[in-house]
């Protein structure tokens, strides 16, 4: 299959039945039927149609793990459940989410600098049409911003390959694969999805200052926003020739946004706390990522304790290794450049600790192997039973995590 056009901006143009697609796909799976007032006159609306059921279905299974989890904990230990499922939707690193929107940085250990400030700022600005309930709020920011994530995934992937089809898979894979519990917590990650996919939408439509915007906050959602420099600056490279200097003005914003999110969280912590690498340090402790390691080391440590003594540890994340290692070289053949330097880029931080604790997590954040998987799976029988397979393996890492097994 040719491979979608690189300098192409698919966002600002209709889909034609020459459009190039993914292979084995076609640009539409079915005729339009007869289009309501809302799709006549564009908008959200029918990406937001596709959306919200995988959203809902997602929420719903990670219910069930929760009864679940709380039916294996009174069984094996009574009366004493684990600490994680005690917390809910604040479970794992929620915990410190809830605590910095409850209370800011102040009044929290030295180990909330870890977090940065986007999540708990969206929820206290949440929490005021809601009579101060900032709990309630942020669960309302990060399952808010899943759906957000979901409708431009659709609206993405709608673009660039016309093909309403693989859209809606992707969409399912968002919501159901199993780190995506983390998007139903009260976790930063479905933000940080919602502004990573808003910017591909807008450099991809050369939206300069949208994507500046987005970028920023990206860079202060989570310290891997800042990887949006790659794809910025491989978009905002094409055609510079002859343009006027404001164009030249706007596209050098889209590519420093992400790290002047990222550097203003640092200079803040530098002025309060004294010492500006506080963030990064307290990350490589030995209790959390620990120190850097080669990549392509860690990568292969994990497989060969796949078949060694680590099979139930360190092996477990072996598969998921091997699963994205593989997407991105389907990114790479197959979409845009700056799809496939992005989720490179993502999975090298993720493998570049001693721990990989939360690999898969970093995985679901690299959202164009969403797109990938979803162009890699044929539809029909064999994509019924990769969603079926997804929604129970969001379910049993869903229980898992709960009862304090495995780090999401």
């Amino acid at each position: 299959m040719a491979r979608l056009a690189a300098g192409s901006s698919p966002v600002d143009r209709p889909a034609e039945p020459d459009r190039p697609t993914v292979r084995g796909e076609s640009p539409l799976t079915h005729p339009p039927a007869a289009r309501s007032w809302f799709e006549r006159r564009g908008g959200l609306w029918p990406d937001l149609r596709v959306a919200v059921v995988p959203w809902g279905v997602a929420r719903l299974l990670v219910g069930v793990a929760y009864v679940v989890a709380i039916v294996v904990a009174d069984e094996l230990t009574p009366g004493d459940r684990p600490y994680h499922l005690r917390q809910g939707l604040f479970a794992w690193d929620g915990t410190f989410y809830r605590d910095i929107t409850n209370s800011g940085y102040g009044g929290l250990e030295e180990e909330a600098l870890r977090f940065f400030p986007l999540v708990p700022l969206l929820a206290r600005a949440v929490a005021v049409p809601l009579l101060g309930a900032r709990e309630l709020a942020l669960v309302v920011v990060s399952n808010g911003a899943a759906l957000v994530a979901g409708v431009l995934l659709v609206r993405l992937a709608r673009r660039e390959t016309g093909d309403d089809r693989l859209a809606e898979r992707a969409a399912w894979l968002l919501a159901l694969l199993p780190p995506a519990l983390v998007l139903v917590l009260g976790y930063a990650e479905s933000v940080l999805l919602a502004l990573t996919i808003g910017a591909f939408l807008a450099l991809r439509g050369q939206r300069w200052w949208v994507a500046a915007a987005l970028g920023l906050a990206a860079g202060l959602c989570r310290p891997v926003g800042v990887a949006l420099v790659l794809p910025a600056a491989v978009e905002a490279a094409r055609g510079l020739s002859g343009l006027p200097w404001r164009e030249w003005v706007a596209r050098a914003a889209a590519v420093l946004a992400p790290v002047a999110g990222l550097a203003s969280y640092l200079a803040w912590v530098g002025a309060e706390f004294g010492d500006w690498r506080l963030p990064m340090r307290l990350q490589e402790t030995e209790e959390l990522r620990g120190g850097y390691a080669n990549p392509l080391t860690r990568a292969w440590d994990s497989l060969a304790g796949l078949f060694g003594d680590e099979r139930f540890g360190d092996g477990l994340h072996a598969p998921w290794i091997v699963l994205y290692l593989a997407l991105v070289v389907v990114l790479l053949w197959r979409w845009p450049l700056a799809y496939g330097l992005y989720a490179g880029a993502m999975l090298v931080v993720a493998l570049a600790a001693e721990d990989i604790g939360s690999f898969e997590r970093y995985g679901l954040s690299a959202f164009p192997l969403l797109l990938a998987l979803a162009s890699a799976v044929p539809r029909g029988r064999a994509e019924a039973v990769v969603l079926a397979g997804t929604a129970g393996g969001l379910v049993g890492f869903s229980t898992l995590a709960l009862l304090g097994t495995f780090v999401p």
